[in-house]
């Protein structure tokens, strides 16, 4: 029950930060303040179907899903780098258009990425010490994925399926050389990737000094900066924020915690920082706690995922890291991503049901 309640109030918490951050921009550019509203609710909705199914169904029949859903995350990535099926915005194709929706493949990329390792990982977990046959193939299959995720381009994601790969290797008890090999190689590519690119290498400046160039490149981090600053000890009040006026770039998405820490200010950051170390607490107790290895892995990989990305986004905000766009998850608007975290979680809540079961039984 803790993960489902930390689970509902972060969900509860975007819907209304959502509305507070969106509703501007939603009146002026569409006639209609509640829009994004509406629209995460309906996604919320149907990620709570999603999580009751995956709570439904024996999570041991998804490891033979690992190879069919990497399969399908890989096309659709591919997918979304074709014009016409593409949906381009502000220069990236990271979203695909199906009717009157856009979806986001690499939301769903990262969980068929877990899905795929855990069941690998728990089949091979005794002959690891082979490079060659036991762990080059998935960290093949990771890179494969990164790659495609790369091109869109969208360097968050792609960090978050390198750790992921790399945590869920360290968990299986892959040997130390195994470890340092594959970290110092996710390491440098990253690294490599964040100078290779002139905007990203300028982002990387801008990260060292944004007011080198407060209205171009460091604009984001300065307004987001003000907007943490200005919020105090309890913040403006809800609704209340300046920096959504505009200034604040992806307000009501990739930037929602500047909006949380302006409008309620210190105590309202602090308490989705508390409410992500309980996510991670429980998710990773529910792991040890796993009725067999595949199961483990299963709980520990979705967990390092969405703790993953969760503080890449904070530490974006806060300027502890350069900037990358990726969404709060639970948090942001978006609905590939509020979909595919509520199945996840729907999946750990399913292992620590079968754990219950089995030490009742």
């Amino acid at each position: 029950m803790w993960l489902v309640g930390t689970t509902v109030v972060l969900l509860a918490l975007g819907v209304v930060m959502v509305y507070s951050a969106s509703a501007i921009v939603a009146a002026e550019r569409f006639g209609d303040p509640a829009l994004f509203l509406r629209k995460q609710l309906l996604w919320a909705v149907l990620g709570a179907l999603a999580l009751v199914a995956a709570l439904r169904v024996d999570y041991r029949r998804l490891e033979g899903w690992g190879v069919p859903a990497l399969l399908v995350a890989a096309g659709l990535l591919v997918l979304v780098l074709v014009p016409p099926l593409a949906q381009p915005v502000n220069g990236t194709r990271r979203w695909l258009r199906l009717g009157p929706l856009s979806v986001q493949p690499a939301e769903f990329a990262k969980l068929a990425l877990v899905l795929f390792l855990a069941g690998w990982l728990a089949r091979h977990r005794e002959t690891l010490a082979d490079f060659r046959r036991a762990v080059l193939p998935p960290l093949a299959a990771a890179g494969a994925l990164a790659a495609l995720v790369v091109l869109q381009p969208d360097l968050g994601s792609t960090i978050v399926l390198v750790l992921t790969a790399w945590t869920l290797l360290f968990l299986a008890g892959a040997p130390v050389w195994h470890i340092l090999l594959v970290g110092g190689a996710g390491l440098a590519a990253i690294l490599a990737l964040s100078l290779s690119a002139p905007y990203r290498l300028q982002r990387v400046m801008a990260f060292l000094d944004p007011s080198q160039d407060p209205l171009g490149i460091g604009w984001h981090i300065i307004q987001a900066t003000i907007a943490l600053g200005s919020g105090g000890l309890l913040g403006r009040g809800l609704g209340a924020s300046r920096q959504k006026f505009y200034y604040l770039p992806s307000a009501h998405t990739d930037a929602i915690f500047a909006v949380i820490g302006e409008e309620l200010g210190f105590l309202g950051t602090t308490a989705v920082l508390g409410l992500l170390a309980v996510l991670a607490y429980r998710g990773l107790q529910i792991a040890l706690q796993a009725p067999d290895t595949y199961g483990g892995l299963l709980a520990a990989g979705i967990t390092t995922w969405l703790v993953c990305q969760a503080l890449i986004n904070i530490g974006v905000v806060t300027a502890v890291l350069p900037f990358t766009g990726i969404p709060l998850p639970f948090v942001s608007f978006g609905g590939s991503s509020l979909v595919v975290s509520l199945a996840a979680i729907g999946i750990v809540l399913n292992i620590a049901r079968q754990s219950v079961h089995e030490e009742s039984s």
